[in-house]
């Protein structure tokens, strides 16, 4: 609008632009932006209501700038600690692991006939909650924290190492009661959790956690339980193999820094 509005105009929008239309109320507000006359004009032709408002308005903005900026409370260090170390979804999943633990500790014990069922699950029982630790599926605010510079193999080393130290407690305390190596017991857990985070920089955490799974159950669960005895890798003889195996996993684990960088679908 390149012409001062007329009085009739800007009354109707200062009552809410009834009989305007669309064109015209925005003409009229592209120059009451630039025309203090036609501002002076509105505010005399304002109803006592929009007045009322006004004021009200005004008295709320003042009291607030004299009481100065509300306080803001951070939730900052600790929150930001506890969302790089744990993610709350993880805690089902450990529950799950450590009541799964149980039962076999019970049925070796109710069973000693079985091969030892503590072994058998020992390399695969960190492996769902370490899926979850690094899942978008499972913490609402995953695209958020895996954008941080604080985030990457960092944050999943924290997590799965918060899923370590509730799983290797108890499969030490199972293995224990159950008379089986502890060497036996752990190298395979921490050499199975280190090539999930391995191939989890490839196809992601949760596949290769599913993976790895899928096969140790099918290659040496199953038959081990249809057979009644161990496999040669659950024998003492097979604890140097594990041991080189962890490391070996773990260095590569580490060299598969850059890949959790980047935020593919399949995280």
């Amino acid at each position: 609008m390149t012409t001062h509005p007329n009085l009739a105009v800007i009354a109707r929008y200062a009552e809410g632009g009834a009989g305007l239309d669309d064109a015209t109320v925005w003409s009229v507000e592209v120059h009451l932006e630039g025309c203090p006359d036609c501002r002076a004009g509105l505010a005399g032709a304002m109803t006592d209501d929009t007045r009322a408002l006004l004021d009200l308005v005004a008295v709320g903005l003042s009291q607030g700038i004299a009481a100065g900026p509300a306080p803001v409370r951070v939730r900052g260090v600790r929150s930001a600690l506890r969302r790089q170390w744990l993610v709350w979804a993880l805690l089902p999943w450990l529950f799950m692991t450590v009541a799964v633990l149980g039962c076999a500790y019970l049925l070796e014990i109710a069973r000693p006939d079985l091969p030892s069922l503590v072994l058998l699950l020992a390399p695969v029982a960190p492996l769902p909650a370490v899926a979850v630790a690094w899942s978008r599926r499972a913490d609402p605010a995953w695209e958020l924290i895996a954008g941080t510079p604080a985030a990457g193999l960092t944050m999943l080393l924290r997590r799965a190492a918060a899923v370590l130290a509730v799983v290797v407690p108890v499969l030490a305390v199972a293995g224990a009661g159950t008379g089986a190596s502890l060497a036996l017991v752990l190298l395979p857990c921490l050499a199975f959790t280190a090539a999930t985070i391995a191939l989890g920089a490839v196809v992601g955490v949760r596949r290769a956690a599913v993976g790895l799974g899928a096969l140790w159950a099918a290659a040496v669960v199953l038959p081990s339980v249809v057979n009644a005895h161990l496999p040669a890798l659950l024998r003492p003889g097979s604890v140097p193999v594990w041991a080189l195996a962890a490391l070996a996993l773990a260095a590569l684990a580490a060299s598969r820094a850059d890949a959790y960088r980047r935020l593919p679908s399949h995280r």
